[in-house]
């Protein structure tokens, strides 16, 4: 795989401008990773340290509630980041898990890297407001929809958020990030397809 990084450049470039001299003082700084099928990169309890961009696979971003169930709480799928954003900017214990639906070459981001980018890119800041800015909008979507979405609703969102999810994640997964059970999606998929 190459190691241009150039969706990443793509991704930074749709929030800010950032010039030859800028990208290469980012792109030195980038570590990749490549993270196996299964392999849990978070638990809860740890210090999440680093904003994984997803170059090649999927990450899944999940909770285990008061009866021991995982929910899952956001797919990472191409071009875009999974990450404890609490934890990350606290340097608190996580509260949520990530691990890899598939093998996944991601770019890990430390929070180090990311204050030196804040200080030395022209826009640095400006770049780490717009980005937590989107993380508080997925957030606050995702809540919303809990509370004004029916079933059918979230799982049309889910797909047009996360396209073909249908035929890369685990059925019992997609149920749990809609909140309802592998049954209930059965009908919906029925349903709509």
């Amino acid at each position: 795989m190459s190691n241009d990084f150039g969706a990443i450049r793509e991704l930074i470039m749709h929030y800010i401008e950032i010039n030859d001299s800028e990208w290469e003082q980012c792109k030195s700084m980038f570590i990749l990773r490549r993270i196996k099928k299964k392999e849990i990169i978070l638990s809860k309890g740890e210090v999440c340290r680093g904003i994984y961009f997803v170059m090649k696979g999927l990450l899944r971003v999940y909770f285990i509630d008061q009866n021991d169930d995982e929910k899952t709480f956001h797919f990472s799928l191409e071009n875009t980041f999974a990450t404890d954003y609490q934890s990350f900017l606290k340097v608190t214990a996580a509260d949520l898990y990530i691990q890899a639906l598939e093998n996944t070459t991601a770019v890990l981001i430390t929070y180090e890297m990311l204050q030196l980018l804040y200080r030395n890119l022209r826009h640095g800041e400006k770049l780490g407001r717009l980005i937590a800015e989107d993380y508080f909008f997925l957030m606050n979507e995702k809540i919303k929809a809990y509370y004004t979405q029916t079933p059918l609703q979230r799982y049309n969102s889910m797909n047009a958020s996360f396209p073909k999810i249908l035929t890369r994640v685990p059925q019992h997964y997609i149920a749990s990030y809609l909140n309802i059970s592998p049954v209930h999606l059965s009908r919906l998929k029925r349903g709509v397809e």
